[in-house]
């Protein structure tokens, strides 16, 4: 049988670059590390812009992941989301249309998605309005039979979690992204990619 070919375009922040790893491969290289390639061809190429918001991602995710697509491969696009929208005074109502016009955009080209939410901050009042953000993402993702895995939920009081962001000045290092990584691979990625999970 002819291998498959898959190619994953990746769109998010500085999270998505890995920014503050030490291994410099942030939760994506993670994950793609533990992505089996024996029956199935796995290309990626990840598109991180700092500080990016929906706005932005709504913006560019089309020209720049429709570069590396191609008609004889399998294409799929990666969302890592931030909370950047909150800095920006976007409301929650504005989020979701720029989120739910990616998805359908990219429903429109046959291309599966995979949603990966904001992950929580050590800010109480910063996590109340994240929280919020995130439960709008998530349902916007669902409703249109996309996947979406909720990193907020259960980081916002793992201890390992909030030791890592307090030790790199707010953002993850190698355990937060490890933590990220491990919650993508057992919340539907090789579902989504229609592989075995591996033992």
């Amino acid at each position: 049988m002819e291998d498959r070919k898959l190619r994953i375009a990746a769109v998010g922040d500085e999270l998505l670059a890995g920014l503050g790893d030490p291994r410099a491969l942030g939760w994506l290289g993670r994950v793609l590390a533990r992505t089996p390639q024996d029956a199935v061809v796995v290309e990626s190429f990840p598109l991180p812009c700092p500080m990016e918001g929906t706005e932005g991602l709504a913006a560019r995710w089309q020209d720049e992941a429709g570069r590396r697509f191609s008609d004889t491969h399998e294409n799929r696009l990666v969302i890592g989301l931030s909370g950047r929208d909150l800095e920006f005074g976007l409301s929650t109502a504005r989020s979701r249309l720029n989120l739910a016009n990616i998805l359908d955009g990219a429903s429109h080209s046959s291309v599966e998605v995979f949603v990966v939410g904001p992950p929580p901050t050590l800010d109480p009042a910063r996590n109340k309005r994240l929280a919020e953000l995130n439960t709008a993402f998530a349902d916007v993702t669902t409703r249109r039979n996309h996947h979406y895995v909720d990193t907020f939920s259960p980081l916002l009081n793992h201890e390992q979690w909030r030791t890592d962001l307090a030790a790199n000045g707010g953002t993850p290092g190698q355990a937060g992204y490890g933590l990220i990584a491990w919650l993508v691979l057992h919340r539907g990625w090789f579902q989504w990619l229609n592989i075995a999970q591996p033992e």
